[in-house]
């Protein structure tokens, strides 16, 4: 496994204090071996703790009552500094009431791992009063997926994505589709229907299936509505959105919100969706090679989202900008295509920019190899983009 810098350089400045360190993002994108590399930054077996709650040997531990008292039993009157991991805290029960706990009880430098958004931003809120620190932890990369093996290729990232432990299977495509099935059944058995009480698991699973088909694409839960009405199966919109949110939860889906760049209002029922990783797609729905478009549009989103960025789409009038990116004082348009094959698609994708003169840069990334900067605006071809930045 090739050590994630990008993540550690973030987590290092906070090793060591008092804040939870929050380790968050979708399940198998490499959380765990997170909390391995910093247990190797740190180098302190001797006082540390490392509980993974999945293990069957750990169901014992399944209570905040529980923790508390194994954890407490091996500290005991240690005057020293504990090192606290526990990975996939979400399975215990009243797990938040333990952490405070401890934290305050103990010299504790705490690291904890989970599977849901809400619980692990709600709960910490409430109960932490803002004593912690998030890290959300994305599958890999393309420049960290090329750094796996000189023989992966762009072609088997579009398909496969970029899930960790995909390394370690035979190279074929159908080891890679079961073993993402198998996460995809996880995400909806475990972190959504079961987090989530949801009963009619086929409805759960029709519904993330049309949006795995609808990412870069506008749609709505009447609409989606209307889809099931048509296939006589009457669904209500709140009952859409609920489940939609649930996998937002999970870390499944992205909603990138409608922003009028001319008026800086941001319309909140509008947007898009997008997935935490393509191979997802590919593996429940197929046919990434042929919606490329709008893969390659998921691959830049979620590498704005590694590199910090808070997304938008943008509304130009009629046209309509990919993604409008900011963070801090800093922020980048962007719009994504294959190729700029013809004229008419240059203006089609350059002319998204018109009449935006904020001075802050205006980019279209496409796999092109020759430069094709047009009217002043400016291109990149895409991989190098997602390598070089």
């Amino acid at each position: 496994m090739i050590k994630r810098e990008h993540y550690l350089k973030k987590i290092r400045p906070f090793i060591g204090t008092d804040l939870v360190k929050v380790i968050t993002g979708i399940r198998r994108s490499g959380k765990s071996v997170m909390l391995d590399q910093i247990r190797e930054e740190i180098d302190d077996e001797a006082h540390t703790i490392f509980l993974n709650f999945e293990l069957f040997k750990n169901a014992h531990l399944l209570t905040y009552q529980a923790l508390h008292t194994y954890v407490d039993g091996i500290i005991g009157d240690s005057k020293e500094k504990w090192r606290l991991f526990f990975d996939e805290i979400q399975d215990v029960a009243d797990w938040e009431k333990a952490i405070r706990s401890l934290r305050v009880t103990y010299d504790a430098d705490i690291y904890i791992t989970g599977s849901n958004a809400k619980l692990l931003s709600g709960e910490l809120s409430s109960y932490l009063g803002g004593r912690y620190a998030e890290f959300v932890i994305y599958p890999f990369s393309y420049a960290e997926f090329l750094q796996l093996s000189p023989g992966n290729t762009f072609e088997r990232y579009i398909t496969w994505g970029g899930f960790p432990f995909l390394d370690n299977l035979p190279l074929s495509d159908q080891s890679y589709e079961i073993y993402l099935r198998d996460i995809f059944n996880s995400i909806l058995l475990k972190d959504v229907a079961r987090r989530y009480k949801i009963r009619d698991v086929d409805l759960l699973q029709r519904i993330v299936t049309y949006v795995l088909g609808s990412i870069g694409r506008e749609f709505s839960a009447t609409s989606l509505s209307k889809y099931f009405k048509s296939e006589r199966r009457g669904v209500s919109t709140d009952t859409i959105i609920n489940y939609i949110k649930a996998c937002e939860d999970a870390f499944l889906f992205y909603h990138i919100k409608d922003e009028d760049v001319r008026g800086k209002d941001v319309l909140k029922l509008q947007g898009k969706y997008y997935v935490a990783d393509h191979g997802l797609r590919q593996a429940i729905y197929g046919r990434n090679r042929d919606d490329i478009a709008f893969v390659l549009e998921n691959i830049v989103c979620m590498e704005l989202f590694r590199r910090g960025y808070q997304v938008t789409v943008g509304k130009n009038g009629q046209k309509e900008i990919d993604f409008v990116a900011k963070k801090g004082d800093e922020q980048l348009y962007v719009q994504v295509t294959y190729l700029l094959a013809s004229s008419e698609t240059r203006e089609r994708e350059f002319g998204a920019f018109k009449g935006i003169d904020t001075g802050w840069p205006r980019i279209v990334l496409s796999l092109d190899e020759l430069d094709m900067s047009y009217n002043g605006f400016r291109h990149m071809n895409l991989k190098k983009w997602l390598t070089e930045g």
